[in-house]
C-alpha cells in the first residue's frame, strides 16, 4: 500500500514539476542585429516613377544599432505570452498572429519585457524602413531582399488570399523574413508628414490619431509591398492581414 501512495505521490509531483517548467520555460524570439547608419528614407522622386505624396520628400536619417525580430510574431509566441488567440482565417503555430490592433501589440511588449526583463517594444518607421531595406548591406532592392516579390512576399498574387507560415520565402539582405507581403506590420509611430531636415533616430510625431502600419500583405499588389510604402490605422484597428515584429534595444 506503501509503495502504492509512493507511486502516485511521485506523479502527482512530476506533473506538477513539469507544468511549472512550461510556465517558465523562455519565450524563443530570435532577433537579427541591424547595425546603425545613415540611410535615405523615403522615396526619390527623381528615380522613382510611382512615389506617393506622403513617401516624399527623401531624407537622410542616422539610427544607433538594434535588434529586430527574423520573423513575424507568431501565434504560438502570441498564445504563450497572452493566452489567447485572436487571429482569424488559419490558425497554426507557425502562422504571424493576426486580427491584433497596435494596442493588443505594445500589451505584447509590455508583457515579454516583464517576463523577460529585457525591454522589447514596436519598430519606429526609421528601424523599420531601414531593416527592411537591408540596412548597410542594403543592395538597393524595390520590395525586402529582392526586386521580384514572388521571390520575398506573399501578396495579392501568390497568396491564394490568406496568410502563410512565417519564413517560407527568402529573407532579406540582413537574414530577415517576411518584410514585404504576408501581414502588415505596426510600427510605434505616430502617422504624419516627411520632413526634409536630417533626422537621427526619430520618433514620430508627438500628436495624432493614426499609427504607422508597414509591409503590406497578403491582400495587397506589389506596389503596397514596397519598402518605402506607408498606411496607417487607428490605434484599435484590427484585421486579418495585421500582425508585428518587435525591435529589442
Amino acid at each position: 500500500m506503501k509503495n502504492i501512495f509512493k507511486t502516485i505521490l511521485l506523479l502527482v509531483v512530476s506533473v506538477l514539476i513539469i507544468n511549472s517548467c512550461d510556465k517558465m520555460s523562455p519565450i524563443e524570439i530570435e532577433m537579427i542585429k541591424v547595425e546603425g547608419g545613415t540611410f535615405l528614407m523615403g522615396c526619390d522622386i527623381e528615380n522613382e516613377d510611382d512615389c506617393h505624396k506622403d513617401e516624399i520628400p527623401i531624407h537622410s536619417v542616422t539610427l544607433t544599432n538594434f535588434s529586430i525580430s527574423k520573423y513575424l510574431i507568431t501565434q504560438a509566441q502570441w498564445k504563450k505570452i497572452m493566452g489567447n488567440n485572436p487571429s482569424e482565417n488559419v490558425r497554426g503555430d507557425n502562422y504571424p498572429v493576426t486580427n491584433v490592433s497596435w494596442i493588443d501589440a505594445q500589451e505584447f511588449c509590455e508583457r515579454l519585457s516583464r517576463k523577460t526583463g529585457r525591454s522589447y517594444r514596436l519598430p519606429t518607421e526609421a528601424e523599420w524602413e531601414y531593416a527592411a531595406k537591408g540596412g548597410n548591406k542594403s543592395k538597393g532592392y524595390k520590395f525586402s531582399g529582392s526586386n521580384n516579390l514572388d521571390d520575398v512576399g506573399w501578396y495579392k498574387e501568390n497568396s491564394g488570399g490568406n496568410k502563410h507560415p512565417v519564413g517560407r520565402k527568402l529573407p532579406n539582405e540582413l537574414g530577415i523574413y517576411d518584410m514585404s507581403g504576408n501581414v502588415w506590420q505596426w510600427c510605434n509611430d505616430i502617422y504624419g508628414e516627411y520632413s526634409n531636415t536630417k533626422q537621427k533616430d526619430p520618433t514620430g510625431p508627438d500628436l495624432g490619431s493614426y499609427r504607422i502600419i508597414r509591409g503590406g500583405s497578403w491582400g495587397n499588389s506589389d506596389a503596397g509591398c514596397r519598402n518605402i510604402n506607408r498606411n496607417y490605422f487607428t490605434p484599435s484597428y484590427r484585421d486579418a492581414s495585421v500582425g508585428f515584429r518587435i525591435v529589442l534595444d
